[in-house]
């Protein structure tokens, strides 16, 4: 029987080494040309996010027998990043989807949904901006809702939603108005004419997410579309993975940081030697973050409040880290890395939006003092 364990392991392995060489050929090909349009907002890559889920990058992540491992998710969000900060933000949205939906006990939502969002065939995201601030009691709740026959009835707005279109679904949550203290997670469907999408005013970067502001004006939302119908457990089942697929996002912007340092060594190399910071020493942490991330993502479900602290401190000290090595990477290309047609510039612009998504360094750091 050890024996089979091993070799079912080693399968799993080499099926997950496959999918993020496959990743980072599409990303480095076929991505690589289109950061430009998707940084410029004249792009939303959707045939490209189904490429990647049929090459499995959505689906490695999805729980058996009551265990799941983060791992492979977080090395192709990252090759995606490596390129594209806004695809991997995008990347994330959509194997954030899958873990709301892997996780959920609604098994008629798990049979229509899961694989079709594990595969891509359904793009989408995660709304959980909102919700994830007022569990840490930093805003209130802004959607709203009430049971009706067959499901509930759901009013409100979310600012902003990203990796979203007319046929796509997101993940959030509703504070109920019939039952004090009640809070339902829901998928939400883009195409329902009581669900409106309104574009959002020009971001610094990530226009191409697909990002708009979504409206709720008496939704119908049927228990098919019910995630969790007690909110509050079903996030503490999933926080550990939100936060830890983001690791993604910052390994693959700091890791192409560091490569445009060395791309410049060369020319500037003996003035850059002036500089405080050092390819060398991102890529020490480069190195120590990777290691944590990895050891914490093969575990997502822990519930000892340590490991739930590790998850925090990592995400707070890796948005940290993103911005320093773009901030680096701008200062060792000088004037060449302040053109537009330099992806510095655009590196330095993505790892502002990593140290601000939700969980934002301000809330990751009243997490941390709150412990």
């Amino acid at each position: 029987m050890g024996s089979v364990a091993v070799s079912r392991r080693d399968d799993a392995n080499d099926l997950q080494a496959s999918i993020a060489d496959q990743v980072t050929t599409i990303a480095r090909k076929n991505l690589a040309p289109m950061a430009l349009a998707i940084d410029e907002g004249t792009l939303y890559p959707s045939e490209l996010l189904r490429r990647l889920g049929d090459v499995g990058a959505w689906g490695s992540h999805v729980p058996s027998n009551g265990a799941a491992d983060l791992r492979c998710a977080i090395q192709s969000i990252a090759a995606i990043g490596e390129v594209c900060g806004a695809t991997a933000f995008m990347a994330w949205c959509q194997t954030t989807l899958v873990w709301y939906a892997a996780n959920s006990d609604n098994a008629a939502l798990v049979g229509k949904f899961a694989g079709k969002f594990a595969t891509g065939q359904i793009l989408g995201g995660t709304g959980l901006s909102n919700p994830m601030k007022t569990l840490f009691g930093i805003e209130k709740f802004k959607l709203k809702g009430r049971r009706v026959e067959g499901g509930y009835v759901v009013r409100g707005a979310l600012p902003w939603v990203s990796n979203l279109g007319p046929d796509h679904l997101f993940g959030t949550i509703f504070e109920r108005e019939d039952e004090p203290g009640g809070i339902v997670m829901f998928l939400a469907d883009c195409s329902d004419p009581a669900t409106t999408l309104q574009p959002c005013k020009p971001f610094l970067a990530m226009d191409g997410t697909g990002t708009y502001g979504v409206q709720f004006r008496d939704a119908f939302v049927p228990d098919e579309l019910i995630l969790a119908g007690q909110a509050g457990p079903f996030v503490k089942k999933i926080r550990a993975g939100f936060i830890l697929l983001q690791a993604g996002m910052a390994l693959g912007l700091m890791k192409d940081c560091i490569d445009i340092m060395e791309e410049v060594g060369p020319p500037l190399g003996h003035v850059n030697r002036y500089l405080p910071q050092q390819p060398a020493q991102f890529r020490e942490l480069y190195a120590e973050f990777e290691k944590e991330g990895m050891a914490l993502a093969a575990d997502p479900y822990n519930p000892d409040e340590s490991y739930w602290r590790r998850v925090v401190a990592l995400r707070l000290r890796m948005g940290d880290a993103a911005v320093a090595a773009a901030h680096a990477a701008m200062l060792h290309c000088g004037a060449r890395g302040y053109l537009k047609s330099h992806r510095a510039q655009r590196r330095l612009r993505e790892a502002y939006f990593v140290a601000i998504v939700t969980p934002a360094t301000k809330q990751l750091r009243k997490m941390l003092a709150e412990f």
